[in-house]
């Protein structure tokens, strides 16, 4: 009995490796035809592409069961993915950066037009109205109106104080031309410009005209500017490049399942975005200061509109200068009595031709035009675009696993969750660095934030400040906090640490569980993982060896 019992176990033992031995001929015989398809359509050489499964021990990315990968394919693999997802994301920010620079150039467009438009009628109506009193004094109107450009468009100047100066220059010019009887000197002439606060020359103009431009002014140049600070801040945050764990998720991802036998399983949509959530961790921190620029600058088109809006009073600048010439003209006699009052007599002009002539004193009165309609379509388009691209850095994973990564349509057993054809049962990571820590597909170093993305998001907080300035009527400096040093992490290709021996510590725990992963196998696919159930032959000699030991003791065994 005692003999039959060892020859029983030394029977099954011998049974075991046998059946092994033909599983592993059996997979080995498996044909990798439609992976070498897919590798060959990719423009790799097919003479890497193994003819049969082998033994999948070299595999330093994806799982290691047999395969149809030697090491050089999942090494242009692993490049290959990390060059389409930073090309997927390339392709996502560029859109984005095309739709602000759309929006950017239509409204800044139709703020230059509304300010050309109105030199363009100072100068076509100002000559007949004024006479010399414009046209010996056009440049200094050329030059308001060019210092009124470059501080829409960003120079470093002071609104108002740039129009005290023109004033206190055009009062000076103006007064000498009206009185060319008179010797004014230039003590005089300083005389006179202390006194322009209270003689009010210009009438309530410089003042009306100083509290309305600036406002406008700076409404306008903020609202365009933030368009600016945020194409820049999806151009800078585009060329960070991804990180090595990030390349070796990617790849498991996407072509793991090619080099297992499975090519036509799909990623599971959560096993996807959690992929994703981990390699753009460091973009979903924008999240915050974008939502407040964006808000910030919906809010700011508020103050284009009505009498004060930039829309009326930049298209109305040569009206409120022709009102500021009449008024002086009107008040002409009695200025020049308060003139000689506060400052003294002037001296005669010798030179003086003979009895003073008036000049022309042509009164100009000009229509205000209402306006057409085309700034409130531009702003109402612009602001909801803006609003549709408010989550833009938490729904990238989304959107790219969805639009990118041949997400399945479903987490069910029949999609790829990194190890087989099967359900996906980890949970999702919530969005940004900190969530990260504990995410079972990329290994992410919460304390090392990208200095790149760090740098954006100080921009973003730099310009909603400014919009929130601009909306008070405050012009808030402007500084760019951004520089175009790269961030942090690996560039591109397979590198040691991609595609070598280093593995995280959290790889273990992005593994799903065979028994997760059997429930959904087919037949032919459950054989193919049959290496992880099924113990190789130098497992089973042990157990054969101890078997026949055990035979050749018999009694003394007993």
């Amino acid at each position: 009995m005692e003999l039959r019992a060892h020859g029983w176990w030394l029977l099954c033992a011998a049974a075991a490796l046998a059946a092994c031995a033909r599983g592993d001929a059996a997979s080995k015989s498996r044909s990798c035809s439609e992976v070498r398809q897919i590798y060959g359509a990719k423009g790799f050489s097919l003479s890497d592409v193994p003819q049969a499964e082998i033994s999948g021990e070299h595999l330093r990315i994806c799982p290691q069961g047999y395969t149809c990968c030697t090491s050089e394919m999942e090494e242009n693999l692993a490049n290959r993915s990390h060059a389409e997802l930073e090309s997927a994301l390339r392709d996502s920010g560029r859109a984005l950066q095309v739709m602000l620079a759309t929006q950017l150039r239509g409204v800044d467009d139709y703020f230059q037009q509304l300010l050309n438009n109105s030199e363009r009628a100072l100068q076509d109506t100002f000559p007949g109205a004024f006479g010399e009193l414009y046209t010996q004094n056009a440049r200094a109107f050329r030059d308001l109106y060019t210092e009124l450009r470059l501080y829409y468009r960003g120079a470093n100047l002071h609104l108002e104080e740039t129009l005290a100066e023109f004033w206190a220059r055009l009062l000076e010019r103006l007064f000498r031309q009206l009185h060319p009887q008179l010797l004014l000197p230039d003590d005089y002439l300083d005389c006179l410009g202390k006194q322009a606060e209270a003689l009010r020359p210009f009438g309530d103009t410089p003042r009306e005209l100083r509290l309305r431009a600036t406002r406008a002014f700076v409404a306008a140049r903020a609202f365009v500017q933030g368009l600016g600070v945020a194409g820049d801040v999806v151009r800078k945050v585009a060329q960070v490049p991804l990180g090595a764990e990030c390349s070796r998720a990617v790849m498991k991802l996407v072509y793991c399942a090619h080099c297992l036998g499975v090519p036509g399983a799909r990623p599971c949509p959560d096993y996807c975005r959690n992929v994703l959530k981990g390699c753009l961790a460091n973009q979903a921190d924008l999240d915050a200061e974008w939502r407040n620029l964006l808000d910030s600058m919906v809010l700011i088109t508020d103050k284009f509109w009505g009498p004060s809006g930039a829309e009326s009073v930049i298209s109305s600048v040569h009206m409120w200068l022709a009102e500021a010439i009449n008024a002086l003209q009107d008040s002409r006699d009695s200025l020049t009595a308060k003139v000689i009052q506060g400052c003294g007599n002037p001296r005669v002009n010798p030179q003086s031709p003979g009895p003073e002539e008036k000049p022309h004193r042509g009164k100009l009165v000009l229509q205000e035009k209402p306006p057409t309609g085309a700034l409130e379509t531009l702003v109402s388009e612009a602001k909801t675009q803006l609003r549709n691209v408010q989550d833009f850095w938490i729904s990238l994973p989304g959107t790219l696993c969805s639009e990118k990564m041949a997400m399945s349509p479903a987490s069910d057993d029949r999609c790829w969750n990194g190890m087989a054809k099967g359900r996906y049962l980890p949970e999702v990571m919530g969005d940004g660095l900190a969530n990260q820590i504990n995410n079972p597909e990329v290994e992410v170093d919460i304390t090392k934030p990208d200095m790149t993305i760090r740098q954006q998001i100080m921009q973003l907080k730099i310009m909603t400040n400014r919009l929130r300035g601009a909306y008070g009527g405050s012009d808030v400096d402007f500084q760019d906090a951004s520089d175009d040093g790269s961030g942090s992490g690996s560039g591109g290709g397979c590198q040691d640490d991609i595609c070598g021996h280093k593995v995280g510590k959290k790889s273990s725990g992005a593994q799903t569980p065979l028994t997760q992963a059997l429930p959904g196998l087919s037949e032919h696919e459950g054989q193919k993982t049959s290496a992880a159930s099924c113990p190789h032959a130098h497992t089973l000699l042990p157990l054969l060896l101890l078997a026949l030991v055990l035979a050749a003791a018999g009694p003394r065994w007993r």
